[in-house]
This record gives C-alpha cells, structure tokens and sequence, in this order.
C-alpha cells in the first residue's frame, strides 16, 4: 500500500503520484485513474477499463433489476 498526500496545485487539489505507484498501475503521463468508494473499505483506484465498464454494467443491472434483488436479499 502506498500513502499519498493531497497538495494544492493552483486552484485544485492533487495527488502526486510516485514513480513505484506509476509502474505499478502500469500508468504514465496522460494515463487515467478511476477512483471508486468500495463499502467498508478504503477508496480503491484503478487504470483497468475494463474494470471500469464491468462495473458500469453492473450498476446498471442492479438498477433494472432492483425488484428481483430486493427479493432475493430476504
């Protein structure tokens, strides 16, 4: 795990990015970063796209089909 500080740069806040963290996220100048809040958990990131829209569908799912979740979580 690596701790990051946030910093002011101009008028936003940032993170600034250590170069383990860079090649271990397999990221570079340019790169996107996706951050998400996982239930009972710290926030996680993540370069994956792929990731990104299976979670996407997965939301969507658990939109249409609230009713059924909803009666399968009793």
């Amino acid at each position: 795990m690596v701790a990051l500080k946030l910093q002011r740069i101009g008028d936003d806040i940032g993170v600034i990015l250590p170069k383990e963290a860079l090649d271990a996220l397999g990221l570079g100048e340019g790169g996107t970063v996706y951050v998400s809040e996982a239930p009972h958990d710290a926030p996680a990131a993540s370069s994956d796209t792929q990731y990104q829209r299976q979670l996407e569908a997965a939301r969507e799912i658990m939109q249409r089909r609230r009713d059924v979740l909803h009666v399968l979580a009793q």
